[in-house]
């Protein structure tokens, strides 16, 4: 059996609308997005050993993906505001040389107990921190590139669990 999915942030005119979740019932709720950063191994270096001009790389990093987790419905125009109940952001450095891999994976991990999920504040989480980190070491590395920047697992709601294929995340 085929089903059609239906983009929910349209009405039956196809105007965009936020879309009413009073009647959903409030489940916990986790979303886990990735994402990573390519740089110079000289750049990783200095994030490594805290030697970057502005400081802290990963530190600030860290604080403005939490902060942009729990500012999300500012920025996404039909996001609902939550109350989170969690906001983790991990990073990762990689530095295999040889095979020209240099950079930092992040990693953002939202709860809630509500009636909607908290995928688009997990990527607002990575986005952000990444962004950031690119900020703070733009002036000695303007070839980094963000990527991969997906959602890699989801729990909770109606739609129930989902993982990422393991080929399409970043390592």
């Amino acid at each position: 059996m085929k089903t059609t999915a239906k983009l929910t942030h349209f009405d039956n005119q196809g105007q965009a609308h936020m879309v009413d979740v009073a009647y959903k019932p409030a489940t916990h709720r986790i979303a886990i997005a990735t994402g990573r950063i390519d740089m110079q191994p000289s750049t990783l270096v200095l994030i490594e050993s805290g030697t970057a001009k502005k400081g802290d790389v990963l530190g600030i990093s860290r604080i403005a993906g939490i902060q942009a987790a729990k500012k999300t419905s500012d920025l996404i125009p039909l996001c609902h505001p939550l109350a989170l109940t969690r906001v983790a952001v991990d990073f990762e450095t990689l530095s295999d040389i040889a095979s020209g891999t240099t950079g930092v994976i992040c990693t953002a991990t939202v709860e809630t107990i509500g009636p909607t999920g908290v995928e688009m504040e997990a990527l607002m989480a990575v986005q952000i921190a990444l962004l950031t980190i690119y900020d703070m070491c733009k002036a000695v590395d303007r070839g980094m590139t963000i990527h991969s920047v997906c959602v890699t697992e989801k729990h909770g709601g109606k739609s129930g669990s989902y993982h990422a294929n393991p080929s399409h995340l970043p390592s």
